[in-house]
């Protein structure tokens, strides 16, 4: 198992990268390929002291160009060719990795796993699937804003593939909601009222609609949405864990009592906020494209890297595509959309 890492992404540099890949390559059984400027992964690499035991499980392939953060996706693959995030995803396609992990330009990732890998059979638009933290056991929300306007097709097949992505988290039978404003059928603008036929009458354990309310209940397992929505809930889900735990240290610190209650419950509040912390989770998956591709936070430190890294692997060893295909083949006549061969490259 190799996975190809974007080793030029992220707001704290290739060192914070290269330390993620190394703590990756202890816990599991995997090789990554830092993609990007030989010279200076090297001099990270001297820095870091790699030992001889995690040697021979880092190699560096050369990327001369990046991509920014600012940068259009579409426009940016087209210009650079050669960018790491590009340079790493035709490595999975001529099968020299398995996935690929970048912190980079989500755009940019996206439309290049597109690019260079295509899309699977049947899938008309690929999408980005993250998982949440619930009262109970996380949820998984797609799309989260690869595809902004959608028709009721495309949100069909979110459906479908995020509950085959659900055995990532170890859910044979997941609960499929559908994000609206209200839970009554019938609620929710033309795009989620002409879904919800689609979604009832397939053979998705599909429960009805939810309400934003019920993103964090944890008694549903697929929450599915427009990318539009799904990037703004991502937003205020990580906006609001942030504030929250401010505000918490904020009133700790305004008296004695707090200060001691804090003292008391230090291992309660570790737990919390490791419970909300988006690094537990690694990354958000690319699914519906032909191969395997994880984007991370810009602000990923080395343990939400090393996550995103196993996490990719596993999503090669689970064969979540292989899955995907034979739910959307089950699901033709339920979605009403023809199932054609896609090509890598049409896309863009």
């Amino acid at each position: 198992m190799q996975i190809a890492l974007d080793a030029m992404a992220g707001d704290h540099g290739s060192e914070e990268l290269i330390a993620g890949a190394l703590l990756a390559t202890k816990q599991a059984d995997l090789k990554v390929c830092l993609v990007g400027d030989e010279t200076l992964l090297n001099k990270h690499l001297d820095k870091l002291a790699v030992s001889s035991d995690s040697a021979h499980l880092i190699t560096i392939v050369h990327a001369s160009q990046v991509i920014g953060m600012d940068e259009h996706p579409v426009d940016a693959i087209r210009k650079k060719k050669d960018s790491s995030v590009m340079v790493a995803f035709d490595l999975v396609r001529q099968g020299r990795a398995d996935a690929v992990v970048s912190a980079g330009n989500s755009g940019a990732t996206m439309a290049a796993g597109v690019r260079r890998l295509g899309r699977l059979n049947g899938i008309l638009r690929p999408g980005i699937a993250s998982a949440f933290p619930t009262q109970k056991k996380p949820v998984i929300l797609m799309d989260i804003g690869a595809n902004v306007d959608c028709r009721p097709q495309h949100l069909f097949q979110f459906a479908v593939m995020a509950s085959a992505y659900s055995r990532i988290l170890d859910i044979s039978d997941p609960r499929v909601g559908l994000l609206s404003i209200g839970e009554e059928t019938g609620k929710g603008n033309s795009l989620v009222k002409e879904v919800y036929p689609l979604l009832k009458n397939s053979a998705l354990n599909f429960i009805g609609n939810v309400e934003g309310k019920d993103v964090f209940q944890g008694d549903v397992d697929v929450i599915v949405c427009d990318g539009f929505v799904g990037n703004i809930c991502l937003k205020i889900s990580e906006g609001l864990a942030e504030a929250a735990m401010q505000m918490l240290k904020d009133e700790i610190v305004k008296s004695l009592p707090a200060k001691l209650g804090y003292l008391l419950a230090r291992s309660a509040f570790k737990a919390f906020k490791k419970r909300v912390d988006y690094a537990e989770y690694g990354g958000a998956s690319l699914l519906g494209i032909d191969g395997t591709g994880l984007i991370c936070h810009g602000n990923s430190s080395s343990h939400a890297i090393k996550n995103a890294i196993v996490g990719a692997s596993k999503m090669v060893k689970l064969d979540i595509n292989r899955d995907i295909l034979q739910s959307l083949n089950r699901e033709k006549d339920a979605a009403q959309v023809e199932v054609q061969p896609r090509k890598a490259g049409r896309v863009l």
